[in-house]
């Protein structure tokens, strides 16, 4: 482009318009640096619908879900933004000083247990079945971070509370169910508890499809493999500095972010950490870290047997 091209282009307010588009393009952007993780998008209020289903553990795995737990938390020395070590079920700094304060007796040490206490992520393959805001996304297999919430969707179909109720294995090519995902703002919080199964039913009519799909999916192991977790030394120092215990060096979100990538791709998972630090420091639950039940954990161990 000329630069009398580039004057035209100034009067006529082309440019202007252009980098308005560019600018929310940017801001709605639901990627997280990797381009396997899908994430469904909102609308400026806070609500977003999409169909999915949930697959089949890859080949050469046992368990169609991996639990990745995490620490997002701020302190005097900055913040805190790390894989939890019991992931592997092996000593953590955050979790071992967080029974000491929740022992303490002391309401000020709860306080401060809770703020810090872990979260916990769920990591399966879906395949994308409508996304009505990015329909190129449509029949494309892509590694789905979710909570708790939708978990409990997970193990509520498996498991239905009521005898009428048939229970379905939600990642199952033949006899799974199709997951209509909705979102909306509650409170100023994201809340999906109006997702819901669709009837039981094939993903596809044509198992050589299907067994493309199945080749297409991403390694869940890989994801929360020893070599993609800082050791118990490293976090122990970034935990002392962040509390103003010892020094090292500074870091930020954005930093940590920026630098970590390049530990491997559960690094590229962080992206809702800091969106999500409201919600773990007001948590009200009368623990300070929440095991989970790992019943749904043998139901596929079984199932893999």
């Amino acid at each position: 482009m000329s630069f009398s091209d580039l004057k035209k282009q100034s009067k006529l307010g082309s440019l202007t318009a252009k980098l308005v588009k560019e600018v929310e393009k940017m801001n709605n952007n639901t990627s997280s640096g990797d381009d396997r993780v899908w994430k469904l998008e909102c609308d400026k209020s806070g609500n977003g619908y999409a169909v999915i289903r949930f697959l089949p553990a890859p080949n050469g795995e046992d368990l169609p879900f991996v639990k990745l737990y995490s620490h997002a938390f701020q302190g005097p020395g900055g913040w805190f933004i790390e894989h939890s070590l019991t992931t592997l079920g092996q000593k953590d700094p955050v979790s071992e000083l967080n029974s000491e304060l929740w022992n303490n007796g002391t309401d000020a040490g709860k306080e401060l247990a809770r703020k810090q206490k872990r979260k916990l992520t769920y990591i399966s393959n879906i395949y994308v079945v409508k996304d009505p805001a990015n329909p190129d996304n449509e029949g494309k297999v892509f590694l789905y971070k979710f909570g708790k919430k939708i978990f409990d969707k997970l193990t509520t179909a498996m498991q239905p509370e009521f005898e009428d109720e048939t229970p379905i294995d939600p990642f199952d090519f033949w006899k799974g169910a199709n997951f209509k995902l909705k979102a909306k703002n509650v409170a100023g919080y994201r809340n999906y508890d109006s997702s819901e199964f669709a009837a039981a039913g094939a993903l596809l009519d044509d198992d050589d499809a299907m067994e493309a799909i199945w080749a297409k999916q991403y390694s869940l192991a890989e994801l929360v493999a020893p070599d993609q977790f800082k050791s118990y030394d490293e976090l122990k120092k970034r935990l002392d500095y962040v509390l103003g215990n010892k020094g090292t060096r500074r870091q930020d979100p954005e930093v940590a972010d920026e630098e970590e990538t390049s530990r491997g791709p559960v690094r590229e998972l962080d992206e809702d950490l800091r969106t999500q630090l409201n919600s773990l420091s007001s948590s009200n639950s009368s623990s300070y870290d929440d095991d989970e039940d790992d019943t749904t954990l043998n139901y596929f161990a079984r199932l893999a047997e």
